[in-house]
């Protein structure tokens, strides 16, 4: 079943918001991890010291089909964030057809941000922004048919 979440990216208070976002909704972390856990990439620049402490990435369950998750930016992987553009939605395929199918109907006419490939969480994962501005996250959860 393909599922359906949002996605918030903050500018340093991540962690903060969604320590509020839990004392609103209840419940306890999936996950929560730093850039400084993050595996390194060859190609990619050094972590700045003053990013390695913000939250690379947090899920909190709302309910047994959804999740409030969210990260906050990096100067290492993009420009900071503006207030109505910090979120995407973000969906969870069953198989990477599934997912090729919706990137690339989605992308018709918008912009990729990232191309579907294989990262350190998914093995398959990719960004756009669709021809309305909408931000989207494609991706294959592990384990599933890839």
């Amino acid at each position: 079943m393909t599922t359906v979440n949002v996605y918030l990216t903050f500018n340093g208070n991540c962690r903060e918001a969604f320590e509020f976002y839990k004392s609103a909704f209840g419940g306890e972390f999936d996950y929560i991890g730093t850039f400084a856990e993050m595996p390194p990439r060859e190609d990619a620049p050094p972590l700045p010291d003053s990013e390695k402490d913000k939250i690379m990435h947090v899920s909190l369950p709302i309910s047994e089909e959804t999740a409030l998750m969210g990260s906050d930016t990096s100067e290492a992987f993009g420009p900071p964030v503006k207030e109505g553009n910090n979120f995407s939605i973000s969906i969870n395929t069953e198989s990477t057809e599934e997912a090729d199918e919706l990137f690339n109907t989605l992308s018709e006419g918008g912009k990729v941000t990232m191309p579907l490939e294989k990262t350190f969480w998914s093995p398959y994962f990719g960004m756009l922004t669709d021809k309305f501005g909408i931000n989207w996250m494609v991706n294959v959860d592990q384990g599933e048919n890839v």
